[in-house]
């Protein structure tokens, strides 16, 4: 068989096949055209009137969990460790933190109950070794005012003595509630941990009661939006602020470190450049010093070359910046450590906004520490009958302030005169008579009206 002969044949078993194979392939495209016909249209995409850059790639992005009145998981948790490094190593920012721990704290805080199986109870879970309240008061103000947000774990042993830790915000990635109501909290999500667990805690429910003794936890939060799960920190407004100030500080210390700098320039007449080079390396070798005699010939020439920066006085812009930071944290700028006026009446004036500020924050911290310390009576009263968990617990803080005590006693001691005057002439009771002068002494109590 000749070669031509050979790729004859070749090509006829080549068309063979593909006439075989042709009503296989003709029937795919009709399967085809079949299925395409029973599917849904799938929708064209949406595109942006507006090209994608960093502005708006979120746009109309939400992560899984989160409210849309709330931080999207990543800028929440971008926020709070930046407020912790404002923290740990801004000077200013950790003024600020500890300022509102100590007017709210400073005075001291105290569990009481007219019940007293409870008040023993509660006096036993406030000064238990494993618990020390007095000493972590100023850790749970520090938590609330960095993060916005508190997270409590509440355990319980068989004696129903109940143990309280701190959870960092930062490891809690999600919290579940309700579908129709966001302030229901049903569980807490923290962060994966590098086996990639993730640990669920239930909260601490008292309207469905505390069937078992397992581990619960608490949230509380600060500065919440309504309509949101998490709290924002008191720094997080006033975080550009401080790095803004932080920077100008640092650029005028460097700034007048170089004013200070000078070097010395001598012009002489020198027959070669080996002697030039000579000559400078005797001078550098024992440069003058500050205050000594320097005594040349009319051959050398000496003069001081320094920067001529011509920086002027900044204050008023770090002035400005301070300002920022103080309106945005709720404090005078004395407190600050820069006074506004040389006159304490202004400073006194100053206060006034502030120590309102903190008395707020005061009477959360009670009202929340009195809420953790009901869950512990409940949780005490499954297996001790003996305490009551409709019981009122109270916490009595110290003053915020002590300035005006004198002003109070002068106004009580003057009311009480002339209370007493109507009281003996039968014009109001003794209830009312207590009750004017509870009131001017600026105590409260059963014969105060709230």
């Amino acid at each position: 068989m000749t070669q031509t002969q050979h790729i004859s044949l070749l090509n006829f078993f080549h068309r063979q096949n593909s006439v075989n194979a042709e009503p296989e392939s003709t029937s795919e495209p009709i399967s085809n055209e079949a299925e395409s016909q029973t599917r849904p249209p799938v929708p064209t995409r949406l595109r942006m009137s507006l090209p994608e850059d960093e502005n708006t790639f979120l746009v109309g992005a939400s992560s899984l969990g989160d409210l849309p009145r709330d931080r999207h998981g990543f800028d929440r948790q971008q926020v709070m460790a930046d407020c912790l490094d404002a923290w740990r190593f801004n000077p200013l920012a950790r003024r600020i933190v500890e300022l509102t721990s100590q007017y709210i704290t400073g005075g001291g805080m105290a569990p009481r109950c007219e019940h007293a199986a409870t008040q023993a109870f509660l006096r036993e879970v406030w000064n238990h070794p494993l618990n020390h309240m007095d000493a972590r008061l100023g850790e749970l103000s520090d938590e609330l005012a960095r993060s916005g947000n508190l997270f409590l774990l509440l355990s319980t042993d068989a004696s129903g003595m109940s143990y309280l830790r701190v959870v960092p915000s930062a490891d809690i990635e999600r919290i579940e509630s309700r579908a129709n109501d966001v302030e229901q909290e049903v569980a807490y999500y923290t962060r994966p941990d590098a086996e990639g667990e993730v640990t669920r805690y239930p909260a601490f429910t008292p309207w469905q009661g505390t069937p078992d003794l397992q581990s619960m936890m608490l949230h509380y939060a600060i500065n919440r939006p309504a309509g949101a799960q998490w709290g924002e920190p008191d720094l997080a407004p006033v975080l550009r602020w401080l790095s803004r100030y932080a920077a100008w500080l640092e650029d005028r210390v460097r700034l007048n470190r170089f004013r200070n700098a000078f070097m010395y320039v001598v012009k002489a007449r020198f027959a070669n450049e080996s002697a030039r080079s000579t000559r400078q390396l005797q001078l550098a070798a024992n440069p003058p010093g500050p205050g000594s005699v320097l005594v040349t010939d009319e051959n050398e020439e000496w003069s001081v070359l320094s920067p001529h920066l011509e920086a002027l006085d900044a204050s008023s812009d770090g002035l400005a910046i301070k300002k920022m930071i103080a309106a945005g944290v709720g404090l005078p700028l004395h407190f600050l450590a820069e006074p506004e006026s040389s006159t304490r009446t202004t400073a006194e004036a100053a206060d006034g906004a502030t120590l309102q500020r903190f008395a707020h924050r005061q009477r959360f911290l009670q009202w929340m520490l009195a809420d953790i310390l009901r869950a512990a009576v409940s949780r005490r009263a499954l297996v001790d009958t003996r305490v009551d968990p409709q019981a009122e617990i109270r916490i009595l803080a110290g003053d915020i302030s002590a300035r005006d005590n004198q002003s109070l006693a002068e106004a009580g001691s003057k009311v009480a005169e002339v209370a007493q005057a109507l009281y003996a002439q039968g014009l109001i009771d003794q209830d009312e008579l207590l009750r004017l002068i509870y009131r001017f002494l600026g105590e409260g109590g059963s014969h105060v009206e709230v």
